[in-house]
C-alpha cells in the first residue's frame, strides 16, 4: 500500500490526463513511497512522451541511469514503474534520453512534493501526511472569504518579513510562532504569500518557479508549511497564495525542453519565450499541460488548505504582443492579438476552482482594460473571484507623490476611478511591486519634511480603506518604512522604537478594525450601491466628501479627506440626516503622530440643506488628514 489516496495509474486516469481534465495529477504522477511485494520504495510516474528511455536516478542506486529504467504506458507519454529501495527522504531526478541518444539530461520531477535547498535541484521522495487543526476556520471559510466580507490583505515575503539577529531566514515553524499573532493583532483579515512554490532563483521572490507542487525548501519542509497555514487560519487569518501559471525559467533541469522537445512550452520563441523574464511562456493549447496546471492549483487549495490564489501576470497571458514588437508575435487564427488557448485555460481554471472550492477566491493580477475580469464565465466573463485595481494604484500614487500645492490640478487622478469603480470586483492594491526597483518606499515617495510625509501616508492610507474595494498592503507600509524592500533583509522592526512609525502602525490596526466593525466599509465594497459623492469638486482645496453605505440605512459613514497641510475651520459638508455624528477615525490624531486637530469626539447635524443634503456637519478639518463620521442612532 502507499500514501493516503494513492493508487497506480488506470485508463482512466491516462485518458483524462491526455483530454486535459486530469485535476488531481499529483495523486498519479511523481513519487509515491509505496510497498510491492513486502518491498520498500516508490512508484514512479512522469509524463515525456518524445523520450527514448527514462529512468530513476537517486541516493539509492548510485544516481545509475542503469539501474532503474521506466516503461512507457501504451500511447499516453506517460513513463512509470515501482523502484524498490527509493525510501522517504530520498534524492532523485529523471534521466531523460531522446533523439537517438544525443539528447540525455538530467530533470527534477515536475510533480515533486518536495525539492533539496537550492542551488541543488534534486526532488525528493515524500509524502504529505498532516493532522489539521483548523476545522473551525474551514468550516466558516466561505463567509469570511466573501465579496461582503471585509478582506484587509498583508501582502509579505517569507524569507525577510523578520529575519534572525544573525541575518538568517525564518523558517516555516519559526513563522508559525510570530506571524499569526502579529497579522491579527493589526487587523488583517487575510496574507497574501510572495510565491512559497519552489524557485531556482532566491531574486525572483518565487515569481520564476520550477516547484508547482513544492513549497521552496529554504524554509522547511511541506508539513512545516502546512503548520504555518494551520496557525494563520487558527488565528482567523485566511492565507492567499500567490500563482504564476503565465512562465517559467529555463533552468536545464526544470520543464523547458523536457524529453528533448518543447514539451511544456511553446516551440516557436515568438510564443514560447518572454521578452520581458527571459522565461518560457507555458503552451495553454496543449491538453496535458492544462492539466498539470489545473492540478496544480487545486493542490495548493486542498492540500495545503489556501484561501485564494492569485494569479500572476494575467495580462502577459491574455495578449499574445505583450511586450512584443511588430513581427515578433503570431497572430491567432482570427488575426488577433487575444491568446485564445490562455482565455479558455483562465476560464477553466476559475470554474475548476470555484466547482471544487465554492468558499475560496481567485484574484486576477491584470493591469489592462480586458473586460469582465472578474465576472463569471457563463456570461463571458474570466471568472475570477476579484481583480487588482492597478489603475488606482498608479492614479493614487502620482496624486500623492505631487506637492500639496500642485494637487488642485490633479483631482481627477482621485475621481475618475468611480466612472469604472464597478466593472470588476476590485483589490486596492500597495503591493510589494511599488517599493523596488528604484521606485522607493511609500513614505520615502511623499512630499514635504518627516511631519508631511508621515501625514500623508496616513493620509494615504486612510483614503485606500474608505474607499469601496477589499485592500492591500505590502509588509512594511505599517511601520513607515524609509527605504526600498530588500528580499536579502529584514524589515526594519527598530522604526518602531520612534513615535512617527509606532503611530502608523497603530493608525493601519484602528483602520483595519473599523472596517472589520462597519458594514458600510465593506458589506457594499463591489456595488455602485455602497458609494455616493458628496463633493468631488472642491479641487481648489483639494479636498473630497463621500459616504460609504452598508446594507441598512443607519450602517452609513462619512469621509471627508484634506489633502493639503492647511486646516479648515468651519468646513461644511452635507449628511443624509439629522443627529449626532461621531467621528470614528482621525488620521491626524495625536495617538498616530498628527497634530490633533479633530472634532472633540463628534458633530450635530443641522437642518441646513448642503451639497444637495437635508442636513450639514460644520466640522473641522486638520491637515493631511482623512476623518469619518458615523451618525449616532
Amino acid at each position: 500500500m502507499g500514501e493516503p489516496g494513492f493508487t497506480l495509474l488506470s485508463e482512466q486516469d491516462l485518458y483524462l490526463f491526455n483530454e486535459g481534465s486530469h485535476l488531481r495529477l499529483w495523486e498519479k504522477l511523481g513519487a509515491h513511497p509505496v510497498q510491492a511485494d513486502g518491498v520498500d520504495g516508490a512508484y514512479f510516474a512522469v509524463w515525456a512522451p518524445n523520450a527514448d528511455r527514462v529512468s530513476v536516478i537517486g541516493d539509492w542506486n548510485g544516481w545509475s541511469g542503469a539501474a532503474h529504467p521506466l516503461r512507457t504506458l501504451g500511447s499516453s507519454g506517460v513513463w512509470a514503474g515501482f523502484v524498490p529501495g527509493a525510501l522517504r527522504h530520498a534524492r532523485y531526478k529523471y534521466r531523460i534520453e531522446a533523439r537517438g541518444g544525443a539528447y540525455r539530461v538530467d530533470k527534477a520531477d515536475p510533480f515533486a512534493f518536495h525539492s533539496e535547498v537550492s542551488p541543488r535541484t534534486a526532488s525528493l521522495v515524500w509524502s504529505l501526511e498532516y493532522d489539521w487543526g483548523d476545522a473551525e476556520w474551514m468550516a466558516t471559510r466561505g463567509g469570511r472569504n466573501s465579496l461582503h466580507a471585509p478582506q484587509a490583505i498583508y501582502e509579505l515575503h517569507l524569507g525577510s518579513w523578520r529575519r534572525a539577529p544573525d541575518g538568517r531566514s525564518p523558517s516555516y515553524r519559526e513563522l508559525a510562532e510570530t506571524l499569526p499573532a502579529y497579522v491579527a493583532a493589526q487587523g488583517f483579515t487575510h496574507v497574501e504569500l510572495l510565491p512559497v512554490m519552489e524557485h531556482p532563483f532566491y531574486g525572483s521572490w518565487g515569481y520564476q518557479t520550477t516547484g508547482y507542487f513544492a513549497p521552496t525548501s529554504r524554509y522547511g519542509t511541506p508539513q512545516e508549511l502546512m503548520l504555518l497555514v494551520d496557525r494563520l487560519h487558527q488565528a482567523g487569518v485566511g492565507v492567499i497564495l500567490d500563482w504564476v501559471p503565465s512562465h517559467f525559467p529555463t533552468d536545464e533541469f526544470a520543464l523547458g525542453d523536457f524529453d528533448g522537445t518543447h514539451l511544456y512550452e511553446h516551440g516557436d520563441p515568438r510564443q514560447g519565450l518572454h521578452p520581458d523574464w527571459k522565461s518560457y511562456v507555458f503552451n495553454y493549447g496543449r491538453h496535458e499541460v492544462r492539466s498539470f496546471l489545473l492540478s496544480s492549483a487545486l493542490y495548493w487549495l486542498e492540500l495545503y488548505h489556501a484561501d485564494g490564489l492569485r494569479v500572476d501576470a494575467v495580462a502577459s497571458m491574455l495578449y499574445l504582443d505583450y511586450s512584443r514588437k511588430a513581427g515578433e508575435w503570431i497572430p491567432n487564427p482570427y488575426g488577433g492579438r487575444e491568446n485564445l488557448d490562455a482565455i479558455a485555460f483562465l476560464r477553466r481554471l476559475n470554474a475548476e476552482v470555484y466547482r471544487a472550492h465554492p468558499d475560496v477566491q481567485t484574484f486576477a493580477e491584470e493591469s489592462t482594460s480586458w473586460p469582465m475580469v472578474s465576472r463569471p464565465t457563463n456570461v463571458g466573463g474570466l471568472g475570477f473571484g476579484l481583480k487588482w485595481d492597478m489603475g488606482w494604484m498608479h492614479d493614487t500614487l502620482q496624486y500623492f507623490s505631487h506637492d500639496p500645492v500642485y494637487r488642485a490640478h490633479h483631482q481627477r487622478n482621485l475621481t475618475f476611478r468611480m466612472l469604472y469603480a464597478w466593472s470588476e470586483n476590485f483589490v486596492l492594491p500597495l503591493s510589494h511591486d511599488e517599493v523596488v526597483h528604484l521606485k522607493r518606499s511609500l513614505l520615502a515617495k511623499l512630499p514635504g519634511d518627516d511631519w508631511a510625509r508621515f501625514a500623508n501616508l496616513r493620509a494615504l492610507l486612510g483614503y485606500q480603506w474608505a474607499q469601496p474595494g477589499k485592500k492591500l498592503l505590502f509588509m512594511g507600509g505599517e511601520l513607515g518604512e524609509w527605504r526600498e524592500w530588500d528580499h536579502e533583509s529584514s524589515l526594519d522592526w527598530g522604526l518602531l522604537e520612534r513615535e512617527p512609525h509606532r503611530g502608523l502602525q497603530r493608525w493601519v490596526r484602528d483602520l483595519n478594525t473599523a472596517y472589520r466593525a462597519e458594514p458600510a466599509l465593506h458589506a457594499r465594497d463591489c456595488e455602485p450601491a455602497g458609494f455616493d459623492w458628496v463633493d468631488c469638486n472642491d479641487a481648489a482645496q483639494s479636498t473630497l466628501a463621500f459616504l460609504r453605505r452598508g446594507g441598512q440605512p443607519e450602517q452609513t459613514v462619512l469621509f471627508v479627506c484634506n489633502f493639503t497641510p492647511v486646516p479648515r475651520s468651519r468646513f461644511r459638508v452635507g449628511v443624509p440626516g439629522g443627529g449626532r455624528w461621531r467621528e470614528i477615525l482621525n488620521s491626524d490624531a495625536t495617538l498616530y503622530g498628527g497634530s490633533g486637530v479633530g472634532n472633540l469626539g463628534g458633530v450635530n447635524a443641522r437642518a441646513r440643506p448642503w451639497h444637495g443634503r437635508s442636513h450639514s456637519l460644520e466640522i473641522t478639518l486638520p491637515p493631511l488628514g482623512v476623518v469619518a463620521f458615523k451618525a449616532e442612532p
